[in-house]
């Protein structure tokens, strides 16, 4: 993870034909954390998903380098299955070891519902597995769209550790919420001061 990197050089957002924000630069290093704030609407989540690659910036640039790993509302967990079993899916596809995906379950303190369906876990529990999956990935660049929705404190402490370890080791976190966390996040983004709110007429 030491080479890992994201930068944001003058980033602008479109959607639904109206500018969220534009001019928004950022630079992370290996163990650099940012944390975007701002109310429901401002463009938190389209920017994570500008820094994943998932949606292209209006303007500007965007350098990534390191695996990306993005961990949002979206369960992408088979609900029929066993937590581990759907937990195993993902850990293959990202080429993880057992040991990686063992790690993770310990992370989130879900070992003992591993054999549980996922349709059966509660919102606090569904939220952890997703961080598993995002933890086991060995992804350099975290990418958290709320992360403490749901979660209790003693979870929220779960957060906490995993963030500081990912971070210890060279990894880069961004993080956007409405509510404070407990990751260090040197860098804050207060995306309402990048509000564009003007209308963009098609081409």
């Amino acid at each position: 993870m030491n080479g890992a990197a994201l930068r944001l050089e003058g980033v602008a957002c479109l959607r639904g034909g109206r500018m969220l924000f534009r001019g928004v630069d950022l630079s992370l290093e290996p163990g650099g954390g940012a944390l975007l704030t701002g109310p429901n609407g401002v463009g938190k989540s389209s920017l994570l998903l500008i820094c994943a690659g998932l949606l292209p910036a209006f303007a500007g640039r965007v350098e990534r380098r390191g695996g990306v790993a993005l961990c949002d509302e979206r369960l992408a967990l088979d609900s029929n299955w066993s937590l581990r079993k759907a937990l195993v899916f993902w850990a293959e596809l990202d080429g993880a070891t057992s040991a990686q995906l063992d790690a993770a379950i310990d992370a989130m303190a879900l070992g003992r519902l591993s054999s549980v369906p996922v349709r059966m876990l509660s919102t606090g529990q569904r939220k952890r597995a997703m961080l598993a999956r995002l933890i086991a990935s060995g992804a350099a660049i975290w990418l958290l769209d709320e992360p403490g929705n749901g979660l209790d404190a003693a979870s929220l402490d779960l957060l906490g550790h995993a963030v500081t370890r990912h971070l210890a080791a060279g990894g880069i976190v961004v993080a956007a919420s409405h509510q404070p966390l407990p990751v260090d996040a040197p860098v804050t983004i207060a995306l309402d001061e990048y509000r564009a709110d003007d209308p963009v007429e098609p081409a």
